[in-house]
This record gives structure tokens, C-alpha cells and sequence, in this order.
């Protein structure tokens, strides 16, 4: 049936929770482009026999073709939009370093994409907020304190926190440290929130 492996790109994004990327489905892609390709030569095909021979009765299946190849169009484009707002959304969730599992999951174009993003947003950034530029992607709630207890999960090395003192986050070791420095390492994995 027309359309099907282009619904079953929709409907594979609809059944993927909210937040998390499904592997790039190159082989799915492929096959709606390879359906487009054959419905647009018979199209070809059939448009140049109702002009040279007056056939108007192959109208109505140029136009449904015509229309089959729009919602493919249509289908092809929302799941690749889709995969592109996840993917920005993965930006500001987990910083300019996704985990590997993730980017194993994204094409060699969403790769691109992401790695353009992420330096325009920099560049964004830098612009604000004087000298230091402002890191818009901490604080995504508002703080109940400004120094929060973390626990470290795994072996990091030294932070240096802005008051020029050096802290060692060595796993299982535990900490009072500002908020803002320690959010992007919270998002990595790297650090836990304590909560009392």
C-alpha cells in the first residue's frame, strides 16, 4: 500500500519516549525515497501518455500518485524534524558532550547538525553577559540554594571552583559545591546529587 513505510517512520518517533532518540532508521528512509522515485516515473510516465495521446482518464491516478507523493514527503520530513528537535533537546539536556550511546543512535548528518548547533549556541553565549559571556544552559530550574551536596560517581581529577580553590572528585567522595559548577556535571554522569 502507498505510504506505509513512510506512517511506520511516524508512528516508530510516536512509540519512542519523550526525551530519548531511537536508532536512525537509514534503512526506512531509503525505502519511502526508493517508493517516491518509482511513483514520480510512473507519474512521468503516465502525464507524458495523457499529452501526446488524450488519455484523460489516467488524470485521476496521476493525481492520486501526486498526492502519495506529497504525504511521503510530508511523513519523511516531520520524522526527520522530530529527530532534530531530540536532538537539540539532548544539547541542552546533556551539554555540548553527548554520551556515546546516543551519538551511536544519530547519523552522520544528525552528528553535523548537532556539532553546528552546539557551536552556535557557543557563539550565542559568548556574546552575552560581558567578558565571560553567560552559560545559558545551567539553572534550567531555579535554585532552591546556591551550593548543593554531590556525591561523585566516578573518578574526575581536580575542579577548580571560582574562588581558586582546587577540589578532587575522586568516587564516592562527597562535596558542598555552587550549583552552576556542578549542574553540567550532574547532566554528564559524573556527580549526584545528595538530597537530605
Amino acid at each position: 500500500m502507498f505510504c506505509e513505510k513512510a506512517m511506520e517512520l511516524v508512528r516508530e518517533l510516536h512509540r519512542a519516549p519523550e526525551g530519548q532518540l531511537p536508532a536512525f532508521n537509514e534503512d526506512g528512509i531509503r525505502q519511502v525515497l526508493e517508493e517516491m522515485k518509482a511513483l514520480y516515473e510512473q507519474n512521468q510516465s503516465d502525464v507524458n501518455d495523457a499529452k501526446s495521446g488524450g488519455r484523460s482518464d489516467l488524470i485521476p491516478t496521476i493525481k492520486f500518485r501526486h498526492c502519495s507523493l506529497l504525504r511521503n514527503r510530508r511523513c519523511t520530513v516531520a520524522y526527520l524534524y522530530d529527530r532534530l528537535l531530540r536532538i537539540r533537546a539532548l544539547r541542552w539536556e546533556y551539554g555540548s558532550v553527548l554520551p556515546s550511546a546516543l551519538r551511536f543512535h544519530m547519523c552522520a548528518e544528525e552528528v553535523e547538525w548537532f556539532n553546528q548547533y552546539k557551536k552556535s549556541l557557543a557563539t550565542y553565549m559568548r556574546s552575552l553577559g560581558g567578558a565571560e559571556g553567560l552559560d545559558i544552559t545551567q539553572d534550567m530550574k531555579p535554585p532552591k540554594s546556591l551550593y548543593i551536596e554531590v556525591r561523585c560517581l566516578k573518578d574526575y581529577g581536580e575542579l577548580e571552583v571560582e574562588d581558586g580553590t582546587s577540589v578532587l572528585l575522586k568516587k564516592n567522595s562527597q562535596h558542598f559545591l555552587p550549583r552552576w559548577k556542578c549542574e553540567q556535571l550532574i547532566r554528564q554522569g559524573v556527580l549526584e546529587h545528595v538530597l537530605s
